[in-house]
């Protein structure tokens, strides 16, 4: 019998993830990750890093949009 060949598909070239970050935790802040990481059965911490801080990073700046009227102008 002939192998089954998968096709696969070379993700668009924004996608494409090359830049490194690393970080520090010290030993309350990593145990806090792990319980959690347990907790939920999270199995690919990359992913949850990556997503929970994009999210963090999205809403704040959906708070600090530029409006074309300051916050007092708009409640009066």
């Amino acid at each position: 019998m002939k192998k089954q060949q998968t096709q696969t598909t070379s993700p668009p070239s924004g996608s494409i993830r090359n830049r490194k970050v690393s970080f520090l935790l010290n030993e309350e802040e990593y145990g806090m990750i792990r319980r959690y990481v347990a907790k939920y059965r999270i199995r690919n911490k990359s992913n949850w890093y990556r997503s929970t801080l994009l999210a963090h990073i999205l809403k704040v700046m959906e708070a600090d949009h530029p409006t074309l009227f300051n916050e007092y102008e708009m409640r009066r």
